[in-house]
């Protein structure tokens, strides 16, 4: 009962989606003794639901964000016919067995008649009434305070965070970034090499939105955004953070990889969003900028250069991602003045 009430402390105690993923996780598999217990992320794409990891954690290990890339939306909810039902039937929990024996468990995080996120618990015996009982209760605290979370973060079109949370996250990405390179004020720039994780910030603009709204109503161009926000989920990572900036522009932080497997990502979701057939709209495309983030520039420097590279991409044939950094190098834009708060362009 001591652990449980120090795990309720520390969900509770959290401002932050990634840690209370984590925290969640840790209290189910010690209170289960699970072989592993993961966080799911539920998306849908062209009307099929696909599962992503984005926290798990195994017996005897500790809690982790799951941060690998292998460019698929995920687990297709169609090959799970167990979980299917219980999504389409919008049950709490349901019980399966994997065709290698293990058992699985399965909680959707229900908010009103939607889930975005399920808890898995997978074990080789089976779950006690008792366990499920409690690990329920886990569920609605953990569902309660996400919802809480959600009210301040989120856009309410899209469900995307919403710009007030972004100088927040960015905040964290900022100090993660001089984590791993530690100059001293002064000391020039330190040019990093092409494989070296860093930090991105890309931002995303739909081209020709307003032709959208202009011919086909408001209605469908919130639509629109409603399906590139899917998109942009489905495409990015599970540790990544995907904004709403407002209007049709949206923000993506990318945590911790290489310049090779940014632009992958990106262009990923730049090819998904050209694809993808919108209803009664058609084709869509959209233009993205992103930059390399670093300690030692300001937000507003770091956000600048991206949307350089933005009104790049959108002046030379739209449809198209560019790096700030490979445009300066090819001297296709030149660095302008900052004096920390503001540019000038």
């Amino acid at each position: 009962m001591d652990s449980l009430l120090k795990h309720m402390v520390d969900m509770t105690g959290h401002r932050d989606h990634a840690m209370l993923d984590m925290s969640v996780i840790s209290a189910v598999q010690e209170l289960a003794d699970a072989a592993q217990t993961r966080i799911l992320t539920i998306t849908t794409v062209s009307g099929q639901q696909y599962l992503r990891a984005r926290a798990s954690v195994v017996k005897g290990g500790t809690a982790r964000l799951e941060d690998t890339y292998d460019g698929a939306l995920g687990e297709a909810v169609a090959a799970l016919p167990e979980l299917k039902r219980c999504l389409a039937e919008h049950q709490n929990s349901v019980e399966a067995i994997l065709p290698n024996g293990m058992r699985v468990l399965w909680l959707p995080i229900w908010f009103g008649d939607k889930a975005t996120t399920c808890l898995e618990i997978r074990d080789d015996k089976a779950f006690s009434h008792d366990s499920v009982y409690v690990i329920g209760g886990i569920v609605g605290v953990y569902r309660n305070f996400q919802n809480l979370l959600d009210y301040s973060e989120r856009d309410s079109l899209t469900g995307l965070l919403n710009r007030k949370t972004f100088d927040d996250q960015l905040a964290r990405m900022l100090q993660n970034a001089h984590e791993h390179d530690p100059r001293l004020p002064g000391e020039p720039e330190r040019r990093q090499h092409h494989a070296e994780e860093r930090q991105w910030l890309a931002v995303v603009d739909v081209d020709h939105f307003k032709a959208v709204n202009d011919k086909f109503g408001h209605l469908y161009g919130d639509e629109v955004l409603i399906l590139i926000a899917n998109l942009l989920q489905s495409s990015f990572r599970a540790q990544d953070r995907v904004f709403r900036f407002g209007g049709e522009e949206f923000v993506v932080l990318l945590r911790s990889t290489t310049l090779d497997n940014a632009w992958k990502i990106i262009e990923r979701f730049r090819a998904n969003v050209e694809t993808h057939v919108f209803p009664q709209v058609g084709r869509v495309t959209v233009s993205v900028g992103f930059v390399s983030i670093s300690a030692y520039d300001s937000p507003v420097v770091t956000l600048g250069h991206a949307d350089q590279a933005l009104y790049y991409a959108k002046s030379n044939g739209r449809n198209r991602a560019c790096h700030y950094d490979d445009l300066i190098a090819h001297g296709l834009l030149q660095t302008v003045a900052s004096n920390d708060t503001a540019e000038f362009f």
